[in-house]
């Protein structure tokens, strides 16, 4: 198989890249070679996927058995890319999100669950994170017509992510002392690995290769339903980092009243009511008939652990990477109040 990644250097697209050369394939990464290093065994082409012609000279470079998009944000940005590939590929696998999903995450969503509105020409300032994906989407659906597969992940979790979200938690767990646990240690939590993705996406690819089917289809790929708790995945974070943190449950009225940013000052975290009721309940089980296969979260976060305090991890996990104006996560000293106000409060304050 002639696979082409656009990306490939970072987290979600590295896993693709390592997934398909472990499997023997021709691998062929295109991207400006500025966020990171390029992985061993595959062709490396350096472009601008907003240059019209570096888009000419990649496309000359073909044909591929298929595309894999991780990194597309912007529709029209996608749709040049789109134009320039068609002719040059069999299949387009793009990168989407469950942002997609209009009804998400106040209520729990499967492929039938009405998309949002996009544009497949919108710039990037003509909407949000997923009315954006939603544009990439369609430019992607109309430019290789039948012959797309669309994957709409959930959480990403594992080894080289950037997100700061569970690698926040693991360099907080390894600093020590109480840390502020969020709700119950019960809460459920839905979370899949960046290499769980790429090998499902990978079979699927050689699937409709074999079967030479022109078709067009799409997945959700959120993890198998509750794979963890907060519970497990503090306690993991903690045993992993020496055990030296102890976790002080704090229950998310208290939360709410002190306005604790929802998902962002403390990742992850979002109440299990009202707009965010059903934030980890978007169904994998179209993907899981289809041969989905997800690892335990406890091995997602051995590996990443081990990863992120080898030498270079927290260089590569919290260094400079996309220009974003997202929020700071919570700093030592809110995290000291919010653990006072806890204590002064009593109830509903646990440790373990």
């Amino acid at each position: 198989m002639r696979l082409l990644v656009i990306g490939g250097s970072v987290f979600l697209g590295r896993a693709f890249v390592d997934e398909a050369v472990a499997r023997g394939w021709d691998v062929t990464t295109f991207n400006r070679g500025r966020t990171g290093s390029d992985p061993e065994g595959v062709r490396v082409l350096h472009g601008d996927r907003e240059s019209p012609a570096d888009l000419a000279r990649l496309a000359t470079e073909g044909p591929w058995d298929a595309v894999v998009d991780v990194c597309g944000y912007t529709p029209r940005t996608v749709a040049d890319s789109v134009r320039a590939l068609a002719g040059s590929a069999a299949a387009y696998l793009f990168v989407s999100s469950v942002n997609a999903r209009s009804g998400w995450p106040a209520e729990p969503v499967d492929e039938d669950a009405p998309r949002r509105e996009g544009d497949p020409q919108a710039g990037p300032d003509d909407g949000d994170y997923g009315t954006l994906k939603v544009g990439c989407t369609l430019a992607v659906e109309r430019g290789f017509p039948g012959r797309t597969l669309i994957l709409e992940p959930g959480l990403i979790i594992g080894p080289h992510d950037r997100a700061r979200r569970t690698t926040w938690w693991l360099r907080r767990a390894a600093q020590g002392g109480r840390i502020l646990a969020p709700g119950s240690p019960d809460d459920p939590m839905r979370l899949i690995d960046a290499r769980d993705i790429a090998a499902f996406g990978l079979d699927r690819i050689a699937a409709e290769d074999a079967d030479n089917a022109e078709d067009a289809a799409t997945y959700l790929v959120t993890g198998d339903p509750a794979n963890t708790t907060w519970g497990e995945f503090l306690g993991t974070c903690v045993e992993e980092t020496g055990g030296r943190a102890d976790l002080v449950w704090v229950d998310h009225d208290l939360l709410t009243e002190h306005d604790v940013r929802i998902w962002t000052e403390l990742p992850l975290w979002a109440p299990q009511s009202g707009p965010t009721a059903a934030v980890w309940q978007a169904s994998s089980a179209r993907a899981t008939a289809a041969g989905l296969r997800c690892r335990p979260v406890t091995e997602s976060l051995h590996d990443t652990a081990a990863w992120l305090f080898a030498p270079g991890g927290m260089e590569e996990a919290f260094g400079a990477y996309r220009a974003t104006d997202r929020p700071e996560p919570m700093s030592a000293e809110r995290e000291r109040q919010l653990l006072e106000a806890a204590d002064a409060r009593g109830a509903g304050l646990r440790e373990g």
